[in-house]
């Protein structure tokens, strides 16, 4: 990675340890009430980019806010005095905390900008938050430099016979540069010789095994998942097996005054599964070619989603998070690199298949 590249890439892996609920704002008529946004063409559930750019703006500036020393928190007069030596308003500031504009910066450059046409509130237009994710202020608007693609499954969490199995599709492995085929109406494993094995309540037959380039894969997600409990099926396949084992709750609003349930207030949610992984990419804007020197540099931008993306993995992402919902691991890789240089592809796989995670 070059710092005279104008757009830097990097690949951003998730792996769910709740389940994850991003709805489409409204109830429909089906199978459950509260639904969830999935892509248009293939039908498939999704994390929208506009939910991870939301939480990471977020997060990110609840982690340059904890950063601050207690008398600098909400004393914007007194980070002015210090404009020459901004790291002395922070405890053990990291490099990206000392970007000259972070003086200005408050709670409010996370979120939408409740008064946009005062410069007293709501986004300071000057901090690495603002600078990143974008703002518009009076008459001055900015894009900001980081863009985020959807988060895409890529392996799913189906129960079978012989215990949990992520399946997958050629058209999803492709995304990480995997090439494998199988034929319509039946499944690729590891080790190939199963004859049969149903997903959720599909029972198909296995025509063999699959060899991939497991460097393709983190190291970060082998950890919790065994690749060789991987399943490939069909692309006109996999919709459908997924749309089916999605996890689905039952709830009941409760009136606050008798402490029991109300009459007509149950209702269902679908959410997608503990376990499942997902795949997707962000892009870093260089925009110093537009003539503004004063802009936080690519490295310290990623440096502060590194240092922030802990939070998806307490505070979570989309809704019902204080139900149980939301929480994942996220894992940037850089776009064209190779996750695990020093491992060799697999050729075969002489142990029996794991059920179930890796603990």
């Amino acid at each position: 990675m070059s710092d005279n590249d104008v757009v830097i890439k990097k690949s951003i892996y998730a792996m769910a340890t709740d389940p994850v609920y991003i709805g489409t704002g409204g109830y429909t008529i089906g199978r459950v009430d509260n639904t969830i946004v999935r892509d248009p063409i293939t039908k498939i559930p999704k994390i929208p980019g506009s939910s991870l750019a939301g939480t990471w703006r977020y997060y990110v500036a609840l982690e340059l806010q904890s950063a601050f020393k207690d008398e600098y928190k909400k004393d914007l007069k007194k980070r002015e005095e210090k404009k020459d030596n901004i790291e002395e308003l922070f405890s053990s500031p990291k490099n990206w905390m000392k970007y000259s504009g972070n003086r200005f910066a408050r709670i409010k450059c996370a979120g939408k900008d409740d008064e946009p046409q005062s410069n007293d509130a709501g986004h300071c237009g000057h901090c690495i938050v603002c600078k990143s994710f974008g703002y518009s202020k009076n008459n001055n608007s900015w894009q900001g430099m980081l863009f985020f693609s959807d988060l895409n499954i890529l392996f799913f969490p189906v129960y079978t016979r012989l215990g949990v199995r992520w399946i997958s599709s050629p058209s999803l492995l492709k995304e990480i540069s995997i090439d494998v085929t199988v034929s319509d109406n039946k499944i690729k494993t590891k080790v190939g010789n199963e004859k049969t094995l149903n997903l959720g309540w599909l029972n198909l037959e296995v025509e063999g095994g699959y060899t991939i380039d497991e460097s393709k894969i983190p190291q970060e997600i082998k950890d919790k998942v065994d690749i060789n409990n991987i399943i490939i099926v069909h692309d006109s396949l996999i919709s459908q097996i997924i749309n089916s084992n999605l996890e689905v709750r039952t709830s009941v609003s409760i009136d606050p005054i008798t402490g029991a349930a109300k009459d007509g207030a149950l209702f269902t949610s679908e959410a997608i599964p503990r376990g499942t992984i997902f795949y997707g990419n962000l892009r870093v804007f260089d925009k110093k070619s537009f003539g503004d020197d004063n802009l936080p540099s690519k490295d310290g931008i990623l440096e502060a989603l590194e240092d922030s993306k802990k939070y998806y993995e307490t505070l979570g992402i989309g809704g019902m998070t204080t139900r149980g919902f939301g929480r994942m691991k996220v894992v940037l890789k850089d776009k064209d690199a190779q996750p695990n240089s020093g491992t060799t592809q697999n050729t075969e796989s002489t142990e029996e298949a794991k059920n179930g995670t890796k603990s």
